[in-house]
């Protein structure tokens, strides 16, 4: 039996029926390109969310392009977001001209350090971008406050969140607008790539619906620049509406592998994932840490158990943002736990059996490091 840290066939043979029918309905609607399913889940995923709009794009990083577009956020401006991240977040903010820069996280759960953010802001910061990192959101309550004292918008990047929720209050729904997206592996995820910006202020979605559609505000008028094509495609929709209806089973499921794994893992000397008070964690991965992850990882493989780092270099270490010159410890806990951290196999349809091999490989592993 191969594991691998994720696999959707098991959850694509429940569902094939459903997802098949989807692409029928698409191709036999006449409108293949912002159609009828674009525009219903577009509808849907704000109503889910109690916010007025919606916009459908691409993928997750033009999610944040637009985003950030939309919000005025341009060259010379500067986005307060954090280095342990997938990179997406990061070339999204670069994408537009923007200067990242950086905050360290927190130990216990691996989120910005709000306490921070104030140090780092100047007259140039115009955006704060909290990650709301695997599953679990970021406390949005002291950037809240700082963006109210100094004027600036708040954009969360909602990628690794569908349906987290801080105080019973949705991911994605305190800031100026958020970025979602349904990469097949997230929480909430198309056969393909998809996006969507997430928003309560009509003038940024006015804004994102042009950008996404070359700056057009009718067909075939530029009003704005720059802009390209970043539409979400009509399959794509059909399919996430479907898929939609199902996000709260799948987040229960979710948390049943991540009760599996605490029940079965808890008197390691792994370090599981912390659920900070206040939090609904939705375990888009099921991050742990030791400090001999790498040997782990690779005589897992001995027991056809291939798992993930996320992530193994933080930002601003990696070459393509040398540039912006952060030195070797200048953010020393995203810097140490990137040697440590590493993903279990996590996703809603993976079987008792194989998660209980997982366990126990893992536990015969670390008894014999």
């Amino acid at each position: 039996m191969t594991i691998r840290v994720w696999d959707y066939l098991a959850e694509y043979d429940a569902e094939r029926e459903d997802i098949i029918d989807a692409v029928e309905t698409v191709f036999r609607s006449g409108q293949l390109v912002l159609g009828q399913s674009v525009k219903g889940f577009e509808a849907e995923f704000a109503a889910y969310h109690g916010v007025a709009h919606s916009v459908g794009v691409d993928n997750g990083t033009n999610a944040i392009k637009l985003a950030l577009q939309a919000l005025g956020v341009g060259p010379g401006d500067e986005v307060v977001t954090v280095s342990n991240t997938a990179a997406p977040t990061v070339v999204a903010i670069d994408a537009v001209g923007a200067t990242p820069v950086f905050v360290d996280i927190r130990e216990q759960d691996y989120l910005m350090d709000t306490d921070q953010v104030a140090s780092v802001i100047t007259d140039r910061t115009r955006c704060l971008l909290p990650v709301h990192l695997y599953g679990q959101p970021v406390d949005l309550r002291p950037l809240v406050d700082l963006a109210a004292k100094h004027d600036l918008r708040i954009l969360e990047d909602c990628a690794q969140a569908h349906g987290a929720r801080r105080d019973g209050v949705l991911a994605g729904t305190t800031g100026d607008a958020s970025a979602f997206s349904f990469y097949p592996t997230k929480v909430l995820g198309a056969y393909g790539d998809g996006g969507a910006i997430v928003t309560d202020d009509e003038e940024i979605a006015d804004r994102s619906r042009r950008l996404r559609f070359y700056g057009m505000a009718e067909r075939y008028f530029v009003v704005e620049t720059p802009a390209h094509n970043s539409r979400l495609d009509e399959v794509q929709a059909e399919i996430l509406r479907r898929k939609l209806g199902r996000l709260d089973e799948y987040v229960a499921g979710r948390r049943a592998v991540a009760q599996r794994y605490a029940e079965g893992l808890g008197d390691t000397d792994l370090v599981l994932p912390h659920v900070t008070e206040g939090n609904e964690h939705v375990y888009y991965v099921y991050v742990v840490r030791h400090p001999r992850r790498d040997e782990i990882i690779e005589r897992l493989k001995g027991y056809d158990i291939h798992l993930n780092i996320s992530y193994p270099w933080p930002v601003h270490t990696q070459t393509g943002f040398a540039k912006l010159g952060y030195a070797a410890g200048s953010l020393p806990v995203t810097e140490r736990l990137a040697g440590e951290i590493f993903s279990l196999p996590m996703y809603p349809s993976l079987s008792a059996d194989a998660q209980d091999k997982v366990i126990d490989a893992v536990r015969q592993v670390l008894a014999t490091l």
